[in-house]
């Protein structure tokens, strides 16, 4: 039983659940991003932000709401190719499904490691698709899935679509493991680093770490997204960073390669 049961479909909610999430959490974020509290927790000033980022707020928007309408598409397609209604879809136990998570984890990390790394590697790719989500040098949450349409649709979408068929999951499960991978790429770009935040303590792969990677001394590293960090270590591009406090207030993510 979920919460969505009798209202709307597993396949419905898979599609559009991610979109929602997606707003109300990086909405929340900007909204407490440039409170006073918050300062002493930022990766950057908001003075860096203004001076470094080369994309608005209102640009950043429009880009997202465009990759989200791409993914939405694909995503309804997907279901409709997939399910079949004649059957009756039945939940594998929780141990079969953390096991299809993990694994979907995994197959995300790998697609998107590669696909990321070769956009920085092909200067033709880079120059006029990929550099478009490195405009944000400063990155802030509503920013995270500000790419290149084209970007969009191979990075997260197809990493998303083929997470799905290798891990066997079916639509509820889905629905979690992308609600799921969508808080984590947010926070992943939110430019906070918070004391109780339990996705920056528990990955390696998490704020600072990408941080690094919107630097210009970090761009030919810390490639893997969203989740671990197992390809960065094996193929050497991995760049460890030590977190410093600021004497005005908030952290500094300093490369110290290891």
């Amino acid at each position: 039983m979920v919460p969505w049961e009798g209202y709307a479909s597993d396949e419905t909610m898979g599609t559009f659940a991610p979109i929602l999430l997606y707003w109300l959490y990086a909405g929340g974020y900007q909204l407490v991003l440039h409170r006073r509290p918050l300062q002493r927790y930022r990766l950057h000033t908001a003075a860096e932000e203004e001076e470094k980022n080369l994309v608005a707020l209102p640009a950043v928007v429009r880009g997202v709401l465009l990759q989200q309408l791409v993914q939405a598409v694909v995503a309804m397609m997907l279901f409709t190719i997939t399910s079949d209604s004649s059957m009756v879809v039945v939940q594998p136990s929780i141990v079969v499904q953390m096991f299809q998570f993990l694994v979907a984890m995994l197959v995300m990390d790998t697609w998107q490691y590669f696909v990321h790394r070769y956009m920085h590697q092909n200067k033709f790719l880079y120059r006029h698709i990929h550099s478009q989500h490195h405009r944000l040098i400063v990155p802030y949450a509503i920013g995270a899935l500000y790419n290149h349409p084209l970007e969009g649709l191979l990075l997260d979408t197809l990493g998303g679509a083929m997470s799905f068929l290798v891990s066997g999951m079916t639509p509820r499960t889905t629905v979690f493991f992308f609600c799921f991978a969508v808080l984590k790429t947010v926070d992943d770009h939110c430019g906070l680093w918070l004391p109780y935040n339990v996705f920056q303590h528990l990955f390696q792969n998490n704020t600072a770490y990408h941080d690094i990677h919107h630097q210009l001394q970090g761009t030919k590293y810390n490639y893997s997204q969203p989740f671990f960090s197992v390809w960065d270590r094996v193929l050497g591009t991995h760049m460890a960073y030590d977190l410093v406090s600021r004497k005005e207030g908030g952290f500094e993510a300093r490369p110290s390669r290891d």
